[in-house]
């Protein structure tokens, strides 16, 4: 009869232990489906693992710390990707109503052809498989399986110069520029509750682009400058502008759709708080990202959270607030605009644009003060 070992035991109880943290997670369980089931309820219920359970993640990550009251994030959103064309400013316009977006970073040309739908400009549902040839013939713009006229171009166009004409001839920040863009649109435009830019200049939601010169937008400004006009565009008032408000944030949040140069523009605000002013906030608070990109290729668009730590972009701490779902934006952000909205009280909108020069103040301020205490 073999005799009972006290180490035997206590290797059982230490696994048992360890089984039950790993074992800690919610029971997976195969829900049925039921005739109208609203978006919250099928990401609570139904997106259980893979990355359906990352959009689970980001979406109660968004809705219960994000937005919480007592957490106070000021929330920036990075844009990337033809995302405007396809209707999704609609969920961008959504969240900024609320309060749950409070500035934006984007690539210039969802701006551009965000100003499409203020003007009542039509933008269609086609087919990826079209011969482009026969488009191009026929006057017809594809982005992939949308379709538009290329008049929808020429006419934005000419809004956009003849709104320039009323800007000052000096530098100015891009958010100056389209603030002045949606203050136009909410004059002239014909549908302004559909525009991005419009309702952001009506509700003070700074809008910023990484680079300027690389869309319609930037390309009118370069012929306003052919005729003789010194309007110019410049990056560096964004630099400071967008830093300003990520130091003076209480806690700092950001959704990033896509990747690419918005991503980083948002993410630089703390290298350049402790890198180059030397005013250390110790990186951004929460973090979610909507990509198809994946690490392994070495781009910005697929850098994880956890590399970002290494820059000092995001907290170390915080990495338990940082989620990466691998997927599409025109799938994602519906699904987490609607489970925000469900889930969340609307926020008092914090109207940045007008509080620019007092949140600029203030980094000057902490910049000149640890300038005083560097040998």
């Amino acid at each position: 009869m073999s005799q009972h070992n006290p180490h035997d035991a206590h290797r059982e109880h230490s696994h048992a232990h360890e089984h039950n943290e790993y074992l800690s997670g919610a029971r997976i369980i195969p829900h049925r489906i039921r005739p109208n089931m609203t978006v919250a309820e099928l990401i609570d219920q139904q997106f259980q693992a893979y990355n359906s359970a990352r959009l689970n993640e980001a979406a109660r990550l968004y809705a219960e710390k994000m937005l919480a009251p007592d957490e106070d994030v000021t929330i920036g959103m990075t844009v990337a990707g033809a995302l405007t064309p396809a209707g999704l400013g609609g969920c961008i316009l959504t969240l900024m109503e609320n309060g749950f977006v409070d500035f934006l970073i984007s690539t210039g040309a969802n701006l551009y052809h965000d100003m499409h739908y203020a003007l009542a400009m039509s933008l269609h549902r086609g087919d990826f498989r079209l011969d482009d040839t026969k488009l191009q013939e026929e006057g017809v713009i594809r982005i992939y399986d949308i379709l538009f006229e290329d008049k929808v171009l020429l006419d934005t166009d000419a809004f956009v110069r003849e709104s320039l004409k009323s800007l000052p001839n000096r530098p100015i920040s891009t958010s100056e520029l389209h603030h002045h863009l949606g203050t136009q649109l909410l004059k002239a435009g014909v549908k302004p509750e559909y525009s991005v830019l419009a309702q952001a200049a009506a509700w003070n939601v700074p809008i910023y682009t990484s680079s300027p010169g690389d869309s319609s937008i930037g390309m009118n400004v370069a012929r306003h400058a052919l005729d003789g006009n010194l309007l110019t565009l410049d990056p560096l008032a964004d630099v400071n502008e967008t830093t300003a408000i990520v130091y003076n944030a209480t806690r700092n949040g950001v959704i990033i759709l896509g990747g690419g140069s918005p991503k980083n523009f948002y993410l630089q605000t703390q290298p350049q708080l402790w890198e180059v002013l030397g005013v250390n906030k110790g990186g951004h608070d929460f973090f979610i990202q909507i990509t198809a990109d994946a690490p392994h290729w070495g781009g910005l668009s697929g850098a994880t959270p956890s590399e970002a730590v290494s820059w000092g972009k995001i907290k170390p701490d915080q990495l338990h607030d940082a989620v990466v779902v691998y997927g599409d934006s025109t799938i994602a952000l519906p699904l987490l605009t609607a489970y925000a909205v469900s889930k969340a009280n609307p926020r008092p909108r914090r109207e940045l644009f007008a509080k620019r020069g007092e949140l600029l103040n203030s980094l000057k301020d902490a910049y000149e003060a640890g300038k005083k205490l560097r040998p």
